[in-house]
């Protein structure tokens, strides 16, 4: 039997049980400082909304951009948090294209648990760079995604692409 071992992902599983508040809202929240956006993985902050790398992510350079407001759809969104929210999605793949050049992306919203939602209590748009060749036979035969690049290294990589925060 060959094990594959993946230390970081405790944090994840011992967080999930803890967690009883929002973690988008604990996040966006904190000081504002520098420091603590490094620290919290977030690369920007709009005047509606900010984006964050994913923690866990689904590939490399998998960004979120998450809406100060806290609901689970889109009632109570002002107009103008929508609008802010597409153009800064808009500017999340402009950013990865620049710092990681990938072949396409996904682009997702998660509407409820059965939909996929991990954090279904405070909607997000996940921003996924793909690359051909990227889906290998790890996920399907092991479970396992194999993710080529330190998280660290990839937020450093596109921090410095993003306009400075307001």
């Amino acid at each position: 039997m060959k094990r594959l071992w993946a230390p970081w992902r405790i944090e994840y599983i011992l967080d999930a049980n803890k967690n009883k508040t929002c973690l988008f809202c604990d996040v966006s929240a904190k000081d504002n400082s520098k420091s603590s956006d490094r620290k919290n993985l977030i690369l920007y902050r709009g005047s509606h909304c900010f984006i964050l790398m994913n923690k866990y992510p689904y590939n490399n350079g998998h960004l979120m951009v998450v809406p100060y407001f806290h609901t689970s759809t889109f009632e109570g969104l002002s107009d103008d948090a929508l609008f802010e929210i597409v153009k800064t999605m808009k500017l999340s793949v402009d950013v990865l294209k620049k710092a990681l050049n990938p072949d396409g992306f996904n682009l997702g919203l998660n509407f409820g648990k059965v939909a996929g939602a991990g954090m279904e209590s405070h909607m997000h748009w996940h921003v996924v760079p793909r690359w051909t060749g990227d889906t290998d036979s790890m996920p399907i035969i092991a479970e396992t995604r194999v993710m080529p690049e330190h998280l660290r290294k990839t937020y450093n990589k596109v921090l410095r692409l993003f306009p400075k925060n307001r």
